[in-house]
């Protein structure tokens, strides 16, 4: 498991690597997102590589030891991870291959190629990329990422929760999307430690229900199909590490739909001029769409967690 010791541990080791991004208030706007009494976004849409993934990813890079790390980095991804752990191979100077179900987008696999990364397209979803990872991971002895199943990288995306509560202790609820839970339980551990009694929602896609069903059931389940187009949102399967996490910190899960998704990423690029990925819209969705409402006297923070044009060009 992780604690908060871990993560202010990841955050001296990663500063000198990664953006403290902005927290910005939501207003004026034209159209309120919802009643809150303050509406903040955290844009780590601005970190380096357009996600909060290179938090996690450089974590992970500094805790490996140099004689092994040289041998290189893989893993699977729906795209930002991978630009996680191809920026952190780009700093060690070591090789990183990728492999990205069929259904990323073109665009990131052409950045991450700029990252310097080997790109391989396998299977149809991430756990089928993610398998042939783990195999090559295995055959040639490369160092493993996991996107969200590693406390060490838990750690480095917990370090967003930091900054959010060092920027505005008075916030009231996190608003946070989940794809396989890294970042969701990272972020909660954080909060919870330095502040008890803040409020937690996670938002998952509605095509993509991963954790909201293995709550429900108790268990980690494998959804049958994925039907978002929010990739990077989009595992069958979780793992039990986050599955304990997030059913101990997390005080609810809220599902939107891609039209959802959509309209929160227009909302953000011609209220705020933030342009998000579908899946960076997320936590924004879930309250413009009633599905997260907080009361008239709450501080929200809802997390825009990745850059992009897909929520907007569509």
């Amino acid at each position: 498991m992780v604690n908060l010791q871990d993560i202010q541990a990841a955050q001296a080791r990663i500063h000198n690597y990664v953006r403290h991004t902005p927290l910005v208030e939501a207003k004026p706007v034209k159209r309120p997102v919802c009643q809150a009494e303050t509406l903040y976004l955290k844009l780590e849409c601005l970190q380096i590589c357009g996600s909060f993934k290179a938090r996690g990813a450089v974590n992970k890079l500094l805790s490996i030891p140099p004689e092994q790390l040289q041998r290189g980095l893989v893993t699977a991804s729906g795209g930002n991870h991978g630009l996680g752990v191809a920026y952190a191979g780009w700093l060690a100077k070591v090789p990183v291959t990728i492999y990205l179900p069929q259904s990323t987008p073109l665009a990131k696999a052409r950045l991450l190629e700029s990252w310097g990364a080997k790109v391989i397209f396998e299977g149809a979803v991430w756990d089928e990329a993610n398998r042939a990872a783990l195999q090559t991971a295995e055959q040639d002895e490369l160092n493993y990422v996991h996107p969200f199943a590693d406390p060490v990288v838990m750690a480095g995306q917990g370090t967003l929760g930091l900054e959010i509560l060092a920027d505005a202790p008075a916030i009231d609820t996190l608003v946070v999307a989940i794809g396989g839970g890294g970042l969701i339980s990272g972020v909660s551990i954080a909060a919870r430690s330095v502040k008890p009694g803040i409020k937690i929602i996670g938002v998952e896609p509605t095509g993509a229900p991963t954790l909201y069903e293995s709550l429900r059931a108790g268990k980690v389940v494998e959804l049958p199909e994925i039907t978002t187009a929010a990739g990077t949102l989009a595992p069958r399967s979780s793992a039990a590490i986050n599955l304990e996490i997030i059913s101990q910190n997390v005080d609810d899960i809220v599902l939107v739909t891609d039209v959802e998704m959509r309209e929160a990423a227009r909302w953000l690029w011609f209220e705020m001029g933030i342009a998000p990925e579908l899946s960076g819209a997320a936590a924004v969705a879930a309250l413009l769409s009633g599905k997260v409402s907080p009361a008239p006297t709450e501080k929200v923070c809802a997390l825009v967690c990745g850059a992009g044009t897909d929520g907007i060009s569509q």
